[in-house]
């Protein structure tokens, strides 16, 4: 069956590597042989709209289906996302209305899409030849200080949530505002504590280092970063340090690197930092051209970054600087502690990652590298499924007998 499944594989993704980086022979047999997943996407915007029909090939953003078959993406955390601004009962609403647009989404395509929430379905799932559709709630504004709301998240199949957003919520800091707890609250804590019990992974993309470390202080399961770099390599405080990296492997965690340039990138980051002026203006131009709609802002935001890369206004940066980041944190963290975590449709794409077809080019690049296919397989999805089956376990065995 899945010699079956890996010719179909090879067959479909033919004429997109003829266009992107080359990919050898033996690059192909093992990234399509492989459980490949994505831990961030923020396609979910574009699910809210009824026009955009996930099926079919679109020449815009970085996820659909068929370019998630080119790409050999075998499970994919679809994000649910409002602004940190938003609170209370609008914010809950507007998360289940995304949570109900991914589910609907998994209905109407049943010959490629599967709901999963744990490491035997997703595995399932490429037995059957259909990408596994996970979710992911990314910022705990959403759950409206209500563990009620937590468990009913959990209920519909969310399997990790971000404790915050770009905003601290009324019990955990953020990395990108001002500090205002000191990291984790008592509730906060409780929140952790719950996620634990319910088997959903507690996301430490976005918090505090002082929250990260309130986080693994108060956690009994492996937690993760669904979409964070290093920050040795990019000093932006949404990456991790290298002792973070370490505390979270030594706690059984993931870093899931994120491929968003400003994250990648030192040099593209002082330029940003330097001139302010720039980002004023992407802004404005974004704003020109799609107004108060989100899934716009972020398409239309990629492609005017990328304008600026081509036109020398901000630096290029290539897609082997992911390779830098997964080679870094593997260094730091050990072979068992490193994932994908693109952020595709959310944020800017460096040159040569464009959409979800170029991943074979990140096995290519391991395997020039020198690592094998054991470890490569691990980078690529296998280290995701062995966090998701432990974050089972604890909640297992957590619970009331």
């Amino acid at each position: 069956m899945l010699r079956v499944v890996c010719i179909i594989a090879f067959l479909s993704v033919g004429v997109v590597l003829m266009s992107a980086a080359p990919i050898s022979d033996k690059a192909k047999s093992l990234h399509f042989s492989s459980i490949v997943i994505d831990t961030h996407d923020d396609t979910t915007q574009r699910l809210l709209d009824p026009k955009f029909d996930l099926g079919i090939r679109h020449s815009d953003g970085s996820i659909d289906i068929p370019r998630m078959r080119d790409g050999g993406l075998s499970a994919l955390f679809f994000s649910i996302w409002i602004p940190s601004k938003i609170t209370g009962p609008q914010a809950v609403k507007l998360a289940l209305d995304q949570i109900d647009a991914v589910r609907e989404t998994v209905r109407k395509h049943p010959n490629d899409l599967v709901l999963a929430t744990t490491a035997d379905e997703i595995r399932a799932a490429r037995q059957q030849n259909k990408i596994a559709a996970l979710i992911g709630v990314e910022g705990g504004h959403m759950m409206g200080n209500d563990l009620g709301v937590l468990r009913s998240f959990a209920a519909l199949g969310v399997r990790y949530m971000t404790l915050t957003h770009m905003g601290n919520t009324e019990w955990a800091d953020s990395s990108t505002d001002k500090p205002e707890h000191n990291g984790l609250t008592d509730f906060g804590k409780d929140v952790v504590r719950e996620m634990n019990r319910l088997g959903v992974i507690v996301d430490v993309s976005h918090i505090s280092d002082k929250t990260f470390y309130n986080v693994l202080a108060t956690s009994k399961a492996p937690v993760f970063a669904s979409h964070s770099s290093c920050r040795a390599l990019c000093d932006a405080a949404r990456n991790m340090t290298d002792d973070m990296i370490r505390d979270l492997a030594k706690h059984g965690g993931v870093i899931q690197i994120n491929y968003y340039v400003g994250f990648l990138s030192q040099e593209f980051r002082d330029i940003e930092k330097a001139h302010p002026d720039l980002e004023k203006q992407v802004e404005a131009e974004i704003k020109k051209r799609c107004g108060d709609d989100e899934a716009c802002s972020s398409i239309v935001g990629d492609q005017i970054v990328h304008e600026y890369m081509q036109s020398g206004k901000l630096p290029r940066v290539d897609w082997t600087k992911i390779i830098e980041h997964i080679d870094h944190a593997v260094k730091v963290a050990g072979i068992d502690h490193v994932g994908l975590g693109s952020d595709f449709d959310g944020a800017s794409m460096p040159f040569g990652m464009e959409d979800a077809s170029h991943l074979p080019q990140i096995t290519e690049a391991l395997l020039q590298k020198g690592y094998s296919d054991s470890d490569i397989r691990k980078i690529l999805g296998e280290n995701t499924l062995r966090l998701l089956h432990d974050v089972q376990l604890a909640a297992q065995s957590s619970s009331p007998r």
